[in-house]
Formats: C-alpha cells, sequence, structure tokens
C-alpha cells in the first residue's frame, strides 16, 4: 500500500499529560500494524523506553459517524514502551477474540489510542471510584462461594450434595475484567452500571445480586490517553521515513 500524503489538519486528540504519552507512542504502535500488514521496515522510535502499563485500542472511523470499537487488548503489568507498544498493537489488531484480524485495506479507516495506566490504587468498595476518572479492573469470587441467605427449607441430600460438589468445582475460580476510564462515560453509565457491566464482561451470566456486587474487589487506576488517524500516520511516516 502506497502512502500519499494527505492535506494537513489538526490533530484530533491529544491527551492533557502530554508529556506522559505523546503522538510519537501513537504513530509506533501504527507502524507496528502497517508493516506487519505491508511487509514494511519499522521506523525506530523517538521516544524514551520507559515502562508502563498499557492498553492499545483500534477504532474505525466513518465520516458523520462515532468511531467503532476495532480492538482494544492490554497488559496490568509494567512494560518497556517500545516492546509493549508494538506487541500490544498486533495483539489487539488479530487476537481480540470479540473481532475479525484486521486487514490491510482497512488501514485507511483506523484510528489507534494509546493508553498508559497510572495511579493503581484498591478501592475501599464496589463504588470507590470516580466516573470519569478512573478505570476499574475487578475480581470477584465465583457466587456459590457466597454465603447463603439461610432458609427455613430443609435441604435434601441429594441437593446438599450437589450444593457442596459446586462449591468444591468452583471455589477455586475467580473472575476479572477492566473498563478503562474512558468507557463508562462514554456509555453513560453510573456506578452500578459499570459495575454490572463488568461482572457480564467478567464471564458471570447469573443472577447479579447485592451480595454479589459486595464480594467485588475493585482495584482502581488513571491514564494518560492519546490517539492517531491514519492520515497523521502517513504524514508521519512520509516525514520520517
Amino acid at each position: 500500500m502506497a502512502l500519499v500524503p494527505p492535506a494537513p489538519h489538526a490533530h484530533d486528540s491529544l491527551d492533557e499529560e502530554s508529556s506522559v504519552c505523546t503522538l510519537d507512542h501513537c504513530f509506533y504502535a501504527f507502524d507496528a500494524l502497517y508493516c506487519a500488514l505491508t511487509h514494511s521496515e519499522p521506523l525506530p522510535a523517538k521516544f524514551p523506553d520507559e515502562k508502563y502499563p498499557l492498553f492499545v485500542t483500534w477504532n474505525t472511523r466513518r465520516p458523520g459517524r462515532s468511531p467503532r470499537l476495532r480492538g482494544c487488548i492490554g497488559n496490568f503489568e509494567a512494560q518497556p514502551l517500545r516492546e509493549g507498544l508494538a506487541e500490544y498493537a498486533l495483539i489487539s489488531a488479530f487476537r481480540d477474540h470479540r473481532f475479525n484480524p484486521i486487514e490491510k485495506r482497512e488501514l485507511p479507516s483506523l484510528e489507534v489510542g494509546i493508553s498508559l495506566l497510572t495511579d493503581f490504587e484498591d478501592a475501599d468498595s464496589y463504588l470507590d471510584w470516580t466516573v470519569g476518572v478512573h478505570g476499574i479492573y475487578i475480581s470477584f469470587p465465583h457466587p456459590s462461594t457466597l454465603p447463603s441467605t439461610p432458609s427455613s427449607d430443609a435441604p435434601s441430600p441429594l441437593s446438599s450434595a450437589a450444593s457442596l460438589l459446586t462449591s468444591r468445582v468452583s471455589s477455586k475460580h475467580s473472575f476479572t475484567a477492566t473498563y478503562l476510564p474512558e468507557v463508562a462515560p462514554e456509555q453513560g453509565w453510573d456506578k452500578i452500571d459499570a459495575i454490572d457491566s463488568a461482572i457480564r464482561k467478567a464471564g458471570w451470566n447469573g443472577r447479579i445480586t447485592e451480595d454479589l456486587r459486595r464480594s467485588v474487589k475493585v482495584r482502581r487506576y488513571q491514564s494518560r490517553k492519546c490517539s492517531a488517524t491514519w492520515d497523521q500516520y502517513v504524514a508521519w511516516r512520509s516525514e520520517n521515513g
């Protein structure tokens, strides 16, 4: 695919913390995907190789429409940025099981978003975080391991055995999920909406009770984010290639 620089235009999105997450990070991730799809040589990084937990998000952009998610995967372990951005640019493009792998023909419609995660804290409860400020990483045990509500009905030997078996099988399993800080406000969620959605995202399909919510452990975090479009990337590669 030939790179033809577009007419210059203003950057679409720059995070206020531009000294942390920069357009160079976005261009580097875009370059990894472009080179993987076209067998081109990547350009060298021009940013410090610091370590951050990170996520790479791919969206598709269409005129007159809101961006649509095309892939998003990251890692909560601090990654050297040069290796981590290149790796997760490809993982999120090709291995997000919610989507088909990104193809070369889609490149002109893509936008990349980089989120560098900071300020991790253990929340005091599932409500101890702020919509629009914090991302959430939740974990909770299988609900079968939660204390049951006392009942006046005497259980049969069969139901007791089944309950014990379920507890033994499920007690080692825990559920986890995360949402980046921008997800809840973009979806119009309050805290309970976001927690309930995260519980579903983690894989729990049963009833969501208040006891289940209270069993959720929340690790809140913030992010520094920047994004870039294909046109911006093309201009950058043409200037630096």
